[in-house]
């Protein structure tokens, strides 16, 4: 498979990109006119500039406004032609990209396009070059790859073919199905970009809301099934614009690319198997069983706080580490760990965020596989020095520098917990109700939430659900889960535009920390609260004029009402259930736990409590415009 990425996909100037473009493991670029302009290298330094990187030049693009001109204007399109063909000579690229006509004074016809394309082919030929056609969705006659197809049949010409472009495609609902019946030989080149749904102009929606596969809502897999079934095996590349991206870094953009591009091809893969494509086989995306562990890097005052706070909430120091200073807390399925350690991943998680979830441990059905999987998609691994009588337990990096290790029961590293651990108590844990983490909250910049969501879908077998919008006093911050099929596990990522908000605030104050909070799932509320309050832990509190509205909002009744305000739960309720949740005060510079229960079919969280519950936490803390001590 020869991967291949636009270099106006990614921020930066010619040079950044290519760094970052060879450094995540593509093969080719397609030289964007306007990076070529701008540079000041001589068009075969720069070729070479780019072979040097160990990269080809898969494509030139774009040349537009071409076909159906009369006249001089007719004679300037190929004068204009020539000059490209000489400049791709010297860069040392055979194909060029002409988009189908938007000039106010290019004539339709099939016939007459195709007599133009028949003459430039023949211009090409002479210097060994290829011309693929691609229909604009936005085209002034040609925006249909039907039609684009029926110019390029028409040419008849070796030297011109189709080129295909997901968008173009999908954005005007035409069904790719209809790709199957081109003949691979006249597929030059396929362009691949993934966009939301929005219901706005094409050209704008093109030109600033264009995404990677996987983050976006188009059926690029359909697409890219049905060019495969043609026999296609050239290049698969991205082209990508999108705002957001202008502003990001290189080297992350060109990962997330490469990862949808890997992610895609072993789909298509799996779904088309007898394509001519060479796509690497790896393990398919990884079912996930739960939250294995939750580990906070801490020390001193904040650890003694914290195990307060895990024991009033019903939690047992039920282990100590073999070698090391680190506490296991558990309750039903849920394993927490404190780590006090002064060497080691946990000690610089520390120094450089404080207090702070470092590590989320993963139930998987094969830890190796998962770690396959994840380095062939771009992931870092992670691993440190493992003492004696430790388990080698594969680990990624994740959110914020974090780690995400891996366990299963196949390989036996869900032994772990006997092997690494001695036994701190001899009494059964009685706990407070909690069964299981239901979710993870992981808070990052609103402009890595693409990111992301892509890392973990492309991993996992898990899917994304419609962005939320939740309201801080002092901002917007967007918020999104990404669930796994059985709701086993759930990551929500909350996205912050800005430090005032409180996840901004924590983002800030914790120097980029990743996990914000976690969520704990009860079958009782009411009797977990009050267990947690008998053993000393403190809600947060919320206003009376709170469930005064709940009351007249939902119409529930008023001792029911009284004994959520009692115990400081909040509520909401929608078509499909119910959801009770309450919160522990801020902790360690605003890290928080949540207790929820879901009834029947509610799959949400919570979103319209947030504000309320926003503005309880921001009351606890640090006032506006106070440095952190």
């Amino acid at each position: 498979m020869k991967t291949s990425i636009a270099t106006v996909s990614i921020s930066g100037n010619l040079r950044e990109k290519l760094d970052a473009i060879a450094k995540v493991g593509f093969d080719g670029i397609e030289i964007f006119e306007q990076d070529f302009i701008a540079d000041t290298g001589t068009p075969r330094e720069i070729g070479d500039m780019i072979r040097d990187h160990g990269l080809e030049i898969t494509l030139f693009q774009p040349f537009r406004d071409f076909e159906g001109l009369t006249g001089d204007a007719r004679t300037r399109a190929f004068d204009r032609a020539k000059f490209k063909f000489d400049t791709m000579v010297e860069l040392g690229t055979e194909l060029i990209l002409v988009c189908s006509s938007v000039h106010p004074d290019a004539l339709g016809g099939i016939d007459r396009a195709a007599d133009d394309f028949r003459e430039l082919g023949q211009l090409a030929a002479e210097r060994n070059l290829r011309v693929g056609y691609e229909a604009l969705a936005w085209g002034r006659h040609v925006n249909d790859h039907r039609d684009a197809w029926e110019i390029v049949r028409r040419a008849d010409h070796p030297n011109i073919g189709l080129i295909l472009d997901s968008f173009h495609t999908l954005s005007r609902k035409i069904d790719p199905n209809t790709i199957r019946r081109i003949p691979s030989d006249k597929i030059f080149f396929v362009q691949l970009a993934d966009a939301p749904l929005i219901d706005m102009d094409l050209l704008y929606w093109s030109r600033h809301f264009r995404n990677m596969p996987g983050e976006g809502d188009l059926a690029v897999t359909d697409f890219m099934r049905a060019v495969a079934a043609t026999g296609y095996d050239g290049p698969i590349s991205l082209e990508i614009f999108n705002d957001q991206f202008r502003g990001g870094r290189p080297e992350g953009l060109a990962r997330d690319g490469y990862r949808s591009l890997v992610a895609l091809m072993d789909d298509v893969r799996q779904s088309e198997p007898d394509i001519k494509i060479k796509v690497p086989e790896i393990p398919g995306r990884i079912r996930v069983g739960g939250v294995e562990f939750i580990e906070f890097a801490t020390r001193g005052e904040d650890a003694a706080g914290l195990s307060k706070l895990l024991q009033a909430m019903g939690f047992t120091h039920v282990g100590d580490h073999i070698s090391k200073k680190v506490a296991l807390w558990q309750q039903g399925e849920i394993r927490i760990i404190l780590n006090q350690e002064t060497t080691g991943f946990a000690h610089s998680a520390y120094i450089t965020h404080g207090t702070a979830i470092c590590d989320v441990g993963l139930k998987v059905e094969n830890a190796t596989a998962t770690s396959a999987r994840a380095a062939a998609l771009g992931a870092i691994t992670f691993d440190q020095e493992v003492g004696p009588g430790e388990l080698e337990i594969p680990a990624i990096r994740s959110v914020g520098g974090s780690v995400m290790h891996f366990i299963d029961d196949e390989s036996g590293l869900s032994d772990v917990w006997s092997v690494e651990f001695t036994k701190a108590v001899s009494e059964p844990v009685v706990g407070a109700g909690l069964r299981v983490v239901d979710h993870v909250a992981e808070t990052m910049n609103y402009d890595e939430m693409l990111s992301w969501s892509l890392f973990y879908t492309s991993i996992f077998d898990m899917h994304r659900t419609p962005v939320v919008d939740v309201i801080d006093p002092d901002g917007l911050v967007r918020s999104q889960a990404i669930k796994a099929g059985t709701g086993a596990v759930r990551i929500t990522l909350n996205g912050a535009e800005t430090h005032r908000t409180l996840a901004g605030s924590f983002l800030a104050d914790s120097f980029g920390g990743a996990v914000q909070h976690v969520a704990f799932a009860t079958d009782d509320i009411y009797a977990t609260a009050r267990k947690m309050v008998e053993s000393g832990f403190e809600p947060l509190p919320m206003t009376g004029n709170y469930y005064n509205d709940l009351q007249a909002r939902f119409g529930l009744d008023a001792a029911r009402v009284e004994d959520m305000k009692a115990l400081c739960i909040l509520y909401d309720e929608d078509a499909d259930g119910a959801f009770y949740q309450y919160y522990s005060k801020p902790f360690a510079g605003g890290l928080f736990f949540e207790i929820v229960q879901r009834i029947e079919n509610y799959d949400g969280y919570g979103a319209p409590n947030a504000p309320f519950r926003i503005a309880a936490q921001k009351r606890l803390m640090r006032p506006k415009g106070m440095p952190r001590q």
